[in-house]
């Protein structure tokens, strides 16, 4: 919710302090396990987590092929969901969750062990059913369940371009329609994701053995979702424990799945709550009540992001909130009334104005709209943000530049060991993924690619190789950061990659053409460096349970295909429904003023970023221009304070506001989303500290299940407006603006 929420990666979480982090992974997976195991497993947890860079000794063995077809399907399956539901969230607001929104994380875009719970539930029962008949069926072990896990991971990726670079390459008109460019937008996606892959496969023994230790690389995530499927295999309640989850789920995704579907035909009254215009209808306070209404001061019960909240925690939906009220509730009033940047009347009601306007005439430096105006310093904070983290990160630059080195230096690799619980184990077997396995793929992926951009996109071999060289690049700090910290700053990196193609591009003879290198270009290193970071979590899951590498690398193979059809197809169902995704201005085309369901900040920050790296003149007001520096440099100072100071990172965490957070705020004009966080936020923190139990037990199937849930009813309202039976035709508008 890449996210989960993803605020995926997608996802615009900081990295924290890696030796921190090391330290409150490795208790949140005891407590992980904790839930899942009965009181006699609980001793062994605790002495088998002593140390996290040990696979388990205690796991059965894999028992004939576990690369099956159930396994895949159900995986599979899995990934299509959360591939719908990340399209929807990201459009909404920018949250993406790395390919597995049926999870576990905590406080993370990294939701992985629910996935395992549903092939569990499903799975484990049929393979009993079917042996009771006498039917020979083979038996599902934890192995197997990784499997499913996988194929979900790899099913569930390559959402994050079409929530970012490519709306925004036909916002700026340099593609035609979705439908046309169908089958370009399917190879593009299939190029970058078959890149990430091949490319992350190489590393996997650098990333799980060689640098793991140094590095404090435990995935946290990762490891506890080895060790959900190990106390589901292993503990006598393993079955009762994941049924009850599944009904959880099950009924938390029907739920806001339904909600989404029938609020929209009573939006004001089952959806939103538009408070300060129904003060205004009483008349007590009108004018004051409809400005703010005007900047989008209203509550939406949105499951989604109420079970984002859940997730995050109240750290990163306090600063939401924190950025949204600076942003719409101080800053924007202030640009207004001192003549900085401008609104229009709306004609839905009467006292309204519309402050959030990217049409041309108010995306102009010397006639902006707040929205506009706001852009750039929460642009340019994230911008500076990422850099700055980019710098604290040397130490992994150095190590992988070293590691490298020497194994090209020794070409020894391949006697690399480790020590298992049992004894020592040569990782040179038949299990390995061997260089033939990726080394000609690779090639030829490469090959294929610079095919593609050259042909339907137009960039030169040299762009495309550049672009594909940062994706490398990138991912391993995207690897890094997952395996450290639980996140994955795609966000910020994407930004980096923007502004470095940005560079390459200057005195360029067209700015169409510029434009879309930076965008195709920023897209290759999203997905790639995305799908390697996804992947690099499976094989760390793998190395835990003693999963075959060899076959998790097939399952990511047959997943990131899956996902190469899915997103495309999504986003073209969404793109249909919602033309306004694609377009900068407001109007529905007759006049009518209405704000785009789908505010999609995403798309505006890299449209942003490429306007500022490629026109000529600068297209940023001055007064924005001035305070996008101080808060670059603010976002600096508090990044550097974060890294430099960390023996007080402890104490202070709660406190320290998520400086990329608050910035995304000022690219949302949609407050809503924050307040929504902020109340699941609340409700865990109730929920966890009254009843912890049932919070450990349930509070991610909940969240998971509403996230997934409204996702799904989005894209089923949007088939229903693509047959012109959705709300706008039959539904009532009582209570709204």
């Amino acid at each position: 919710m890449s996210g989960y929420a993803r605020p995926t990666g997608s996802q615009p979480i900081e990295m924290t302090d890696m030796r921190e982090v090391h330290r409150s992974g490795e208790n949140e997976t005891r407590q992980r396990a904790s839930s899942i195991s009965t009181d006699e497993d609980e001793e062994e947890n605790d002495a088998l987590l002593t140390d996290p860079f040990e696979p388990f000794g205690d796991v059965e063995p894999a028992t004939g092929n576990i690369l099956t077809f159930r396994a895949l399907i159900v995986g599979c399956l899995c990934g299509t969901l959360v591939n719908a539901s990340n399209l929807y969230l990201g459009l909404k607001a920018g949250w993406t969750d790395s390919a597995n929104i049926f999870g576990v994380g905590y406080d993370t875009d990294r939701l992985l062990g629910l996935t395992s719970i549903i092939g569990f539930a499903i799975l484990q029962p049929l393979t009993s059913y079917l042996t009771s008949l006498g039917y020979q069926s083979q038996h599902f072990g934890p192995q197997e369940n990784n499997i499913v896990q996988t194929a979900a991971t790899a099913a569930g990726g390559l959402s994050n371009v079409f929530v970012s670079a490519i709306p925004a390459l036909y916002q700026l008109g340099l593609l035609t329609t979705p439908s046309k460019d169908f089958a370009r937008l399917v190879a593009i996606t299939a190029a970058g994701g078959y890149f990430g892959l091949l490319s992350a496969a190489p590393l996997r023994k650098f990333f799980i053995f060689q640098v793991a230790r140094e590095l404090r690389l435990i995935f946290p995530s990762s490891a506890a979702t080895a060790i959900t499927i190990r106390g589901m295999h292993l503990a006598a309640s393993g079955a009762y424990e994941a049924r009850q989850k599944m009904r959880t789920l099950a009924y938390s995704f029907i739920f806001a799945m339904l909600l989404r579907v029938v609020s929209q035909y009573a939006i004001g009254i089952l959806w939103d709550w538009h408070i300060f215009t129904w003060i205004a209808s009483t008349g007590f306070m009108a004018d004051t009540a409809m400005a703010i209404e005007s900047w989008g001061w209203f509550i939406e019960w949105t499951p989604a992001f109420i079970g984002s909240g859940m997730l995050v925690g109240m750290n990163v939906a306090a600063s939401f909130v924190l950025g949204s009220i600076l942003a719409w509730g101080v800053i924007g009033p202030y640009l207004v009334s001192h003549g900085l940047a401008f609104g229009k009347e709306a004609a839905s009601a009467d006292g309204l104005v519309s402050y959030f306007s990217l049409s041309a005439e108010y995306a102009d430096a010397q006639h902006p709209s707040p929205r506009y105006w706001l852009l750039w310093p929460g642009v340019v904070c994230m911008i500076a943000a990422a850099f700055t983290e980019l710098f604290c990160q040397w130490r992994v630059i150095w190590i992988a530049a070293r590691g490298f080195w020497q194994a090209l230096k020794t070409r020894r690799q391949k006697e690399y060991t480790y020590t298992t619980i049992g004894g020592e184990k040569n990782l040179a077997n038949e299990d390995d993924i061997r260089l033939w396995m990726w080394l000609p793929g690779l090639v030829v992926i490469i090959v294929v690619t610079c095919f593609i951009t050259s042909v339907q996109f137009e960039m030169s071999v040299a762009e495309t190789l550049l672009a594909l060289t940062l994706a490398f690049l990138l991912s391993l700090l995207a690897i890094h950061a997952s395996g450290a910290t639980d996140t994955v700053p795609l966000s910020s990196l994407s930004k980096v990659s923007q502004v470095v193609l940005g560079g390459t591009t200057q005195g360029s003879a067209s700015i169409a053409s510029a434009q879309r290198l930076n965008l195709l270009g920023g897209a290759l290193t999203n997905i790639g460096a995305n799908q390697a970071c996804d992947l690099m979590g499976d094989f760390r899951v793998g190395f835990l349970l003693g999963t075959s590498p060899r076959l998790q690398y097939a399952a990511q193979m047959i997943g990131t295909l899956v996902a190469a059809l899915v997103a495309p197809t999504m986003f073209l169902i969404f793109a249909s429904a919602y033309p306004c995704i694609l377009s900068t201005e407001d109007t529905a085309g007759d006049g009518g003023d209405y704000q785009c369901e789908f505010p999609a900040p995403s798309v505006a920050a890299w449209r942003a970023i490429v306007l500022a790296v490629t026109r000529p003149e600068s297209p940023i007001p001055r007064s924005s221009w001035v305070f996008s520096i101080a808060m670059a440099v603010l976002a600096s100072v508090m990044v550097l304070v974060k890294n430099l100071f960390n023996s007080t990172w402890n104490r202070i965490q709660p406190y320290y506001p998520n400086m990329m957070i608050m910035a995304m705020a000022f690219t949302l004009p949609s407050t809503q989303y924050g307040t929504a966080m902020l109340i699941g936020a609340v409700i865990a923190s109730v929920w966890k500290r009254k009843w912890p139990d049932g919070f450990e037990k349930y509070a991610y199937a909940v969240a998971a299940g509403a996230m997934a849930g409204e996702g799904i009813g989005g894209v089923i309202n949007a088939i229903l407006s693509g047959i012109g039976l959705d709300g706008g035709n039959f539904g009532t508008t009582v209570g709204t603006p």
